[in-house]
């Protein structure tokens, strides 16, 4: 039987997640998506994307929802998560991809609709929901959890290089900026906002704000609780993202050594598909859809005085946060 999963929320991520699902011979359904906005819009916002192109499949909106590659995936516009009918539609995990309902008691509802797990695509703001990152600590999910939350795109980008700096080395201490593309939270043009920053124009301005994702990751990597933290920058472009990692390490080290420890890492199982690391001078562009959690530059690594380190890792913080979302989904719903 595949897993049945709903998709509450069909954005960026949602979208993402959904085109993921289908390009891959998982064994999951999609049974049902709900999102406020009408089909015709939805069918469109799937078929064209300004940085991932035309989809190279067939979309239409029909009455019940969109039709995809020759399938119908039916659409509800249900406000309230509590009342919709995954009881009798067999949900066995919700993607609960809003933004809004990060919370326990709110992804909650999705529970008590009838579906068995939901995952919060993005931090929970509850303290007792868990946060898992794939490669780092998803084999510490309870059977007895029913909400998680799959952290950022961002502590998924950090937490594995800091699992491997941690594990090899050891972190004394440490800061991060994402330098980040834009998000649909800032302003297209100046006009209010709770962050005076965010509400500058989104793609005229460079703009430092706050980011959760280092203490997130120290959610993942309970020894770094109270030692990581960081700030972000966000930039003007659309996707694309590298996470600036500064570490004093416990050991004295060369770049050589970090580089082949990072080159070993992305061959062991454990982080295949989730950390790759090269020496290739690329640049934001180039890892538009790459689905890897984190591909560390390892032509950036620097290292000062034996045991203060910089790693540049770069991520596609759509693509390759959704790629993870889908495969934790069916870690969870096993």
């Amino acid at each position: 039987m595949p897993l049945k999963i709903a998709i509450n929320g069909f954005g960026r991520i949602g979208r993402a997640a959904f085109k993921i699902i289908l390009d891959n011979n998982y064994n999951v359904e999609i049974a049902a998506i709900n999102d406020l906005t009408d089909n015709e819009t939805l069918a469109h916002l799937l078929k064209y994307d300004t940085v991932y192109g035309v989809y190279d499949k067939k979309v239409k909106a029909t009455a019940k929802g969109i039709s995809a590659a020759g399938k119908e995936y039916k659409i509800l516009a249900e406000r309230n998560p509590g009342n919709l009918p995954w009881k009798t539609m067999g949900i066995d995990v919700v993607l609960e991809c809003t933004g809004f309902f990060t919370k326990k008691e709110d992804a909650g509802k999705h529970i008590a609709a009838g579906a068995k797990k939901v995952i919060i695509s993005a931090p929970s703001k509850s303290d007792d929901i868990g946060t898992y990152v794939l490669g780092v600590n998803a084999e510490k999910i309870s059977k007895n959890e029913k909400i998680i939350s799959n952290a950022s795109c961002t502590t998924n980008s950090i937490a594995p290089v800091m699992k491997v700096l941690e594990a090899h080395f050891g972190i004394q201490k440490a800061l991060m900026t994402t330098i980040h593309s834009y998000t649909a939270d800032q302003n297209l043009v100046d006009g209010p906002h709770k962050d005076l920053r965010r509400a500058r124009a989104a793609a005229q301005n460079i703009v430092p704000t706050t980011t959760g994702a280092a203490k997130a990751a120290a959610k993942t990597i309970p020894s770094l609780k109270d030692k990581f933290d960081g700030i972000a920058v966000r930039v003007p472009t659309p996707a694309g993202s590298l996470s600036d990692i500064t570490a004093l390490l416990r050991k004295n080290t060369a770049v050589e050594n970090i580089n082949k420890v990072f080159l070993d890492a992305a061959k062991k199982k454990e982080l295949k598909n989730i950390l790759a690391a090269a020496y290739d001078p690329i640049v934001s562009s180039d890892v538009i859809k790459n689905p890897y959690s984190t591909i560390v530059d390892l032509s950036m690594t620097k290292v000062v005085d034996g045991n203060l380190v910089k790693i540049i890792a770069w991520y596609d913080n759509e693509w390759g946060y959704a790629s993870r979302l889908v495969e934790l989904a069916i870690k969870f719903g096993k």
